[in-house]
């Protein structure tokens, strides 16, 4: 019966388990995002004062926006492989350009 399936998820260890890393995952999101602000605001003044793009700073936000993106791909069920650190390697500062 429909009953017993609900009591099923609601008794179910990994369900609470994934439960857990969806907090411990949206804190580091939170955090993540906080950084991301730091480096954004750095390559804006960067970028105001010597007219050029810092390589590094680039390469920080292609990490973290990898980073994000597997979180939010977690936290919307969109896939079960857990992002660093419990899961996947931290993504690569490779990008597109």
């Amino acid at each position: 019966a429909a009953s017993d399936v609900y009591k099923r998820q609601i008794k179910s260890r990994s369900t609470w388990l994934r439960l857990l890393f969806m907090v411990v995952f949206y804190v580091l999101a939170t955090v993540t995002s906080a950084v991301l602000s730091v480096v954004v605001v750095l390559g804006f003044f960067w970028v105001l004062f010597t007219g050029e793009r810092n390589s590094q700073l680039k390469q920080a936000g292609q990490v973290i926006a990898g980073y994000l993106y597997e979180i939010i791909r977690y936290l919307t069920f969109n896939t079960e492989d857990k992002p660093f650190p419990f899961g996947n390697d931290l993504p690569s500062a490779e990008s597109g350009d």
